[in-house]
């Protein structure tokens, strides 16, 4: 027994030596060999002592940590959408939130700047107590863009990289601007090239006409 001990407590001061040093709780990534020795470490040590509800926990943190290397969510834990979205609209500078679907989340903001993957974050945070937000897309638009950058939407998962996607989840685009209206925008903030189009469409239109119009 004190074996094990001894080995629960080496494997605990090496995996302390290498902290995660993200912001926010991070999926997708391999499992940390000096972690998962520490779980089979304790279980061996709770079975030996008879310990059923240790051997559960440790079981269950291991089959944790694989399924969220796997960027599987946890179906056990899913996020009550109401409550989210009052989570969400917590988050200074957000003005509404609503869902798009069971995953996807839309929030608009108040201010250009504020379309942020740090916004995202605070949304994530006020989310996390919630359930397991790597169920969830978070999307941001601006309720006040003017161009068409502006207008674009940026959206992550709350536990992955960016562009990057939880098992079975499908891609969502929101941000898909029709052509016609991207060129709006564009004549809104430039109305001299709009003008500069209708006199050139004006200029071809007559030449057309004076080489289709037989001499007298």
């Amino acid at each position: 027994m004190t074996r094990y001990l001894l080995a629960c407590l080496a494997l605990a001061l090496l995996s302390a030596c290498h902290p995660d040093d993200s912001a926010r709780p991070q999926a997708g990534r391999p499992m940390n060999s000096a972690e998962t020795a520490l779980h089979l470490a304790k279980v061996q040590a709770a079975a030996h002592a008879g310990d059923q509800d240790a051997l559960r926990h440790e079981m269950g943190q291991m089959n944790d940590d694989m399924r969220r290397a796997m960027k599987l969510p946890d179906a056990s834990r899913p996020i009550d959408p109401e409550s989210a979205r009052a989570a969400a609209k917590r988050v200074p500078g957000v003005h509404s939130v609503v869902w798009l679907d069971r995953t996807n989340l839309l929030a608009l903001v108040d201010r250009n700047d504020l379309r942020s993957m740090t916004t995202i974050d605070a949304i994530c945070t006020e989310l996390d107590p919630l359930g397991d937000t790597l169920a969830v897309v978070v999307h941001l638009q601006s309720r006040v863009a003017r161009t068409g950058d502006e207008l674009e939407t940026i959206h992550r998962n709350c536990q992955l990289a960016e562009g990057d996607r939880a098992m079975l989840q499908a891609v969502k685009k929101v941000d898909v601007i029709p052509p016609e209206i991207r060129a709006e925008h564009a004549a809104q903030q430039d109305p001299g090239r709009d003008a500069a189009r209708t006199r050139r469409k004006a200029d071809e239109a007559a030449k057309l006409l004076e080489a289709s119009t037989p001499e007298m």
